[in-house]
């Protein structure tokens, strides 16, 4: 009997076709039958360890799924099983949902390959059998539209760092805002990645692209992480062993978590001023990078560099024939932003601003 790479024993189904039914042979048989549970385990540690989306992945199936079936034996599993999990996730996260019955089908095709059920019960379901009340296309990613304000990047600004929140959350939230990178990334800010006004971001901390991302700090940015340093260095006094160089530091040596600055933002929405819009609700992290994006066009800057200032690749026929960086077109798109978001914390007209004004400003 086949060992998997946890130790479970995965009975082989052929070999049960073809030999006689022995009541209590077959009574052993299910009892040391894996549970999709087990399944999981085995395969998480085959095809996710090591990916980028590790985390993402785990998390869909060692989590979400094996919560809703985790204790079902891999044999009982039937094609509704997998449908009413997926529906249940589509209610609330639609991408991630259809990521979840992608990796469903996996795991499904991992056990046939290994003997332990004789096909796939989601083999070929499309997402289309995936239903939710009131939801045409449930699977359907949401694209999310909000932006902030003129008067709530004021309040953001003005009391970030005054509102209740940890001070290092504060300054992480206000360098989103500042250079337009993904919440993550700016979570995970090493002092290592910093050199005097280019902060480089590795491919390895890059979730959606497999380049690195050269940033360039504005005074405006490099204020903010000399303050996060002071901060870490009077937290010093409390905490045990050597500053681990992130920026944004917490507690045990490690980088504040991405999951922290939405949970932030929504425990002190109040304090920062944070408006209810009335189709997207409370503003994100993430749309803070939406926001200095909207702010990239409102400067005139041109759409493909303004791209590439945030960190978005090139795309199609260009990324392969056009390897130029733009790196001194992304800096001024960065001090023209900076301009015009510091013009609006003064409660300022930014829209006022002349262009001459502006592009003499960026290049100075």
């Amino acid at each position: 009997m086949p060992l998997s790479r946890t130790g479970v024993k995965y009975p082989n189904v052929r070999q049960q076709g073809r030999s006689s039914i022995d009541p209590l042979e077959e009574k052993k048989t299910r009892r040391i039958e894996p549970t999709v549970a087990d399944l999981a385990s085995d395969w998480l540690d085959v095809h996710a360890s090591g990916l980028k989306s590790e985390q993402a992945i785990r998390s869909l199936i060692g989590g979400d799924l094996v919560k809703a079936i985790g204790r079902m034996k891999v044999t009982d599993v039937r094609r509704r099983d997998v449908i009413e999990a997926v529906e249940a996730k589509a209610t609330t996260a639609p991408r991630q949902a259809a990521l979840m019955l992608s990796y469903a089908r996996m795991l499904l095709d991992y056990a046939t390959d290994r003997d332990i059920v004789r096909a796939n019960p989601v083999a070929g379901l499309k997402p289309a059998s995936i239903k939710v009340a009131g939801k045409r296309d449930p699977l359907k990613p949401v694209v999310r539209l909000r932006v902030l304000d003129a008067e709530e990047i004021k309040s953001m600004w003005v009391n970030v760092e005054s509102c209740g929140l940890h001070l290092l959350t504060g300054l992480a939230l206000k360098l989103v805002l500042v250079t337009g990178q993904r919440p993550g990334e700016v979570a995970g800010m090493h002092e290592n990645e910093i050199s005097g006004r280019l902060w480089t971001i590795p491919a390895s901390r890059r979730g959606k692209t497999s380049t690195t991302q050269t940033v360039y700090l504005t005074d405006t940015a490099l204020n903010i992480i000399t303050v996060a340093k002071a901060e870490l260095e009077r937290l010093q006094g409390r905490r045990k062993g050597a500053l681990s160089g992130y920026i944004f530091e917490a507690k045990g040596g490690s980088s504040i978590t991405n999951s922290a600055l939405p949970r932030g933002v929504q425990r002190s929405h109040e304090a920062l001023g944070v408006k209810d819009n009335e189709t997207w609700g409370h503003w994100t992290p993430h749309d803070l990078r939406r926001t200095m994006r909207t702010g990239l066009s409102a400067c005139k800057i041109a759409p493909h560099i303004a791209e590439l200032t945030i960190g978005h690749t090139k795309r199609g026929i260009v990324a392969t024939y056009d390897q130029h960086t733009f790196d001194s077109e992304r800096r001024d798109a960065m001090m023209a932003w900076e301009l015009r978001l510091m013009t609006i914390v003064a409660g300022n007209n930014p829209d006022a601003i002349v262009d001459n004004v502006l592009k003499l400003e960026a290049k100075a």
